[in-house]
């Protein structure tokens, strides 16, 4: 993907702080999880002490999380918009 053609409040990189995205590494993104309507979960650690989660929503959105992946689960859970604006989805059973 060509990032520099996104506009600012699309670009991941402006959410994480980063002049450039990587997948692994100690800098990178960590897949953690994937939704079946399309979100993936990245753990983004960025070298810093705290890391956090970085959604993709299926279409291109991205939304950082200042969260565990346990409490973003929870929230995403309960039905809470945790992949974006009115991203949210109530799943009545978790199991």
């Amino acid at each position: 993907m060509d990032w520099d053609d996104l506009a600012p409040d699309e670009d991941p990189r402006l959410l994480c702080g980063l002049r450039s995205l990587r997948f692994g590494g100690d800098d990178g993104l960590w897949p953690l999880a994937s939704s079946d309507r399309g979100g993936t979960v990245f753990l983004a650690d960025a070298g810093t002490a705290s890391a956090w989660l970085l959604v993709e929503d299926g279409e291109g959105g991205w939304t950082r999380y200042d969260v565990g992946f346990a409490e973003w689960l929870h929230r995403h859970l309960i039905g809470k918009d945790m992949a974006g604006p009115n991203s949210s989805a109530f799943h009545p059973s978790p199991v």
